[in-house]
């Protein structure tokens, strides 16, 4: 079965019609995972959780996003109107894999099937009419990427940070923090993920308690010298603080 790794990261994303093909290309791969499965006759639970994580993450995050940074209400045309009503129908979308992720609701493997497939087909149709309605409106050739912009994340941090231990080291070293803290977030309450990284850990924690107060607790299985490995735990008490930027409130020691 396909990997997320197997999806090459060439740099960040500069455009957004650069920005679409990376998310696209996750959601198909994720996707295909899901098909597959239901093709062979098993239940997709760990397939279906992947895509619609990633989704949830990613795809609804940059849709978020975009109607911050680039379709403020007041000044937008009405052409964007429709770009908003894809942003709705998505979340609906979305919601609906995550029940069926979840065992809540009674799609059998055809209905999953059918859900996927009607997913990559919403997605592809609403990331191409932005594209167009945004040249349509004399927006440069050229586009910004919204992972471009203050307070975002560059998308080819999920791919890299899924599972429940991350090795750090194959992330740029700049970017190390910034990801394991999304990663973090990322968390839901009593999950837990596992650090490694040649390099010391030290930087997560303390930007950690900047953005969340008691929300992880953490343990060193490994304290260097040469290799870290620290498990992370999200404690079931702790609540989200919601946000643009993101931020939560800190971690403190187990």
């Amino acid at each position: 079965m396909t990997t997320t790794q197997e999806i090459p990261g060439a740099g960040p994303p500069r455009t957004l019609a650069r920005e679409h093909a990376l998310l696209m290309a996750q959601v198909v791969l994720r996707a295909r995972n899901v098909l597959a499965v239901t093709a062979g006759g098993r239940w997709p639970a760990r397939e279906l959780q992947a895509l619609a994580g990633y989704l949830r993450a990613e795809v609804l995050r940059q849709a978020e996003d975009e109607e911050w940074l680039l379709f403020p209400a007041r000044h937008a045309p009405p052409s964007f109107a429709r770009l908003g009503r894809d942003h709705v129908r998505l979340r609906a979308h979305v919601e609906a894999l995550e029940r069926a992720a979840g065992g809540t609701g009674t799609h059998s493997l055809a209905e999953v099937a059918t859900l996927t497939r009607d997913l990559l087909t919403q997605l592809g149709r609403h990331l191409a009419a932005e594209e167009a309605v945004l040249t349509a409106a004399d927006v440069p050739d050229e586009i910004p990427a919204t992972t471009s912009s203050p307070g975002t994340h560059q998308h080819g941090w999920y791919p890299l940070t899924e599972g429940p231990v991350i090795d750090l080291d194959a992330l740029p070293p700049d970017e190390m923090t910034d990801a394991a803290v999304d990663r973090l977030q990322r968390l839901r309450g009593g999950e837990q993920v596992e650090f490694r990284s040649c390099r010391d850990t030290g930087a997560i924690w303390l930007r950690m308690d900047q953005v969340e107060s008691g929300g992880y607790g953490f343990d060193y299985l490994q304290d260097g010298p040469g290799e870290w490995r620290v498990q992370v735990t999200r404690r079931p008490s702790a609540r989200r603080r919601e946000g643009r930027d993101g931020r939560l409130g800190a971690c403190q020691n187990s």
